[in-house]
């Protein structure tokens, strides 16, 4: 069976060997509707602000519920303690079956993160599971903030430097800047 057009062709052997193939609409693309992506956005909105995890919080921008700020507080016991980072959070009307795009929207030093805030996370990109949430997004970014993968680094300098914490430290003290509300 050939695709044509947008029709699959099917021989059709009961009207001859020299007829033409009937021609029958394909079924459309799986597309998922918009509907269903806000309420599941809802839902993990509600989810997250009863979840009471610590650290970690993420809210629509004013009215467009596919746009959401997050705010991860760096670890305890990690060089990231006391900071706190802002992310933009964007979801297409495929999600969830594809990924949101995230980004830090304050200067981030680290091994994973470029200069532009762009992330390195395998659950954003080819591990990403319809089953993942804003809240598993934030909490492993959070987690990623005190165990990076410095094998795959976006930020060569950082993943260098990762191995003396102390220096590292004073790096991420010297070029962090709190997010402005």
């Amino acid at each position: 069976m050939a695709a044509v057009n947008g029709y699959a062709e099917t021989n059709n052997t009961t009207a001859g060997p020299n007829a033409a193939p009937a021609k029958q609409p394909l079924p459309p693309a799986k597309t998922v509707d918009s509907q269903s992506v806000l309420k599941r956005l809802q839902s993990e909105l509600m989810a997250l602000m009863m979840g009471g995890d610590s650290g970690i919080s993420a809210f629509p921008e004013g009215d467009n519920i596919f746009c959401w700020k997050g705010t991860i507080i760096g670890s305890k016991d990690t060089v990231f303690e006391g900071t706190e980072y802002r992310l933009s959070l964007s979801f297409s009307n495929d999600y969830p079956f594809k990924p949101p795009k995230v980004k830090f929207e304050n200067v981030c030093f680290h091994p994973n993160v470029d200069l532009h805030g762009n992330i390195c996370l395998d659950i954003l990109q080819d591990k990403w599971s319809s089953a993942y949430d804003v809240r598993t997004i934030l909490l492993s970014i959070q987690s990623l903030l005190g165990e990076p993968n410095i094998s795959s680094p976006l930020n060569s300098q950082a993943a260098q430097l990762w191995s003396n914490q102390e220096d590292y430290r004073k790096m991420v003290e010297k070029l962090y800047k709190p997010p402005t509300a």
